[in-house]
């Protein structure tokens, strides 16, 4: 899971690998991150695909810790236009000690995990959204206690937090049906939102067009139609049955009934994700030990 890099100057410190999807991941390392306390200051570089509530969780996170977040906008930094994402990697190594990076391209995040001497955490990308998983299990570990045996449906586009959940779920116990249109998907399972809902204990959904998917809004909201979670929805689950959301919600995904209802986690989960970040921070980082040499002149 490590491997030494040699910086100038001759410092050596040991680089953590990255944490761009959990397809490496075991269940008993996924609970074992949202157990740890940082023992040190460090400084993360937060950026490049925006969105308000991970990259205010990432920060907050980090500043609890002790840590110095900067957070670099795409308007700071533009990756692999003006210097290229291995030149990019390689500078903020100097400085920072952990980046959490959110993209468009996953791609991206590789070349940038490929060139990086400190650790890199996947805040968001086209094909995963780790964080998100980590902090909506954290969130129903909370509220029911255990996550073993529960069944989760996912009502909604097969995109990049599908793809987290489904490498995710069957490693922490967790059941998982899937309900998504026939065009465009990866993997089909059911088109029948009923059928997926049945006897679940968890619903959740997402935005319906995601961040660089705008021309396609018209035939989306199209294709989707008929996948609205509603109280109906909700009839055919589990008596206890709640709901997830990544945020920001889109009145067509969802309700007010079901979204601001006492089932609805999805706050809770939001101010979890600053916790997830925490955890996931330190373990990565426990035996990454900066150094400071001096120049031979």
């Amino acid at each position: 899971m490590s491997e030494n890099f040699t910086l100038p100057f001759g410092a050596s410190v040991q680089r953590r690998s990255r944490f761009a999807r959990l397809g490496g991941f075991k269940g008993s390392q996924l609970s074992h991150i949202e157990r740890f306390q940082l023992r040190r200051d460090q400084e993360a570089v937060v950026g490049v695909r925006g969105s308000k509530t991970p990259d205010q969780a990432g920060k907050a996170g980090f500043a609890l810790l002790g840590g110095h977040p900067c957070f670099l906008t795409s308007q700071d930094i533009h990756l692999g236009v003006n210097e290229s994402c291995r030149d990019t990697a390689r500078v903020l190594s100097g400085f920072c000690d952990i980046v959490l990076a959110r993209v468009y391209s996953h791609s991206t995040l590789e070349e940038l995990d490929e060139a990086a001497s400190v650790p890199i955490i996947n805040g968001l990308s086209d094909l995963y959204h780790p964080i998100q998983i980590l902090a909506d299990f954290l969130t129903l570990q909370e509220h029911y206690g255990s996550l073993s045996g529960l069944t989760v449906s996912w009502i909604g586009d097969g995109n990049n937090v599908l793809h987290s959940f489904m490498m995710t779920a069957a490693k922490l116990g967790v059941h998982l049906k899937i309900a998504t249109p026939k065009h465009g998907t990866q993997l089909l399972l059911t088109s029948d939102p009923m059928e997926a809902a049945h006897g679940s204990n968890v619903l959740v959904t997402d935005t319906w067009v995601s961040m660089g998917q705008e021309e396609e809004k018209k035939k989306r909201l199209r294709d989707f139609h008929g996948y609205q979670i509603t109280m109906k929805t909700g009839s055919v689950a589990k008596p206890d049955w709640t709901f997830l959301h990544c945020l920001p919600r889109k009145m067509e995904e969802v309700d007010d009934e079901v979204f601001y209802s006492s089932r609805s986690l999805v706050f809770p989960e939001a101010e979890n994700r600053k916790w997830t970040i925490m955890g996931l921070m330190v373990s990565l980082m426990t035996d990454y030990t900066p150094q400071t040499p001096t120049p031979k002149f």
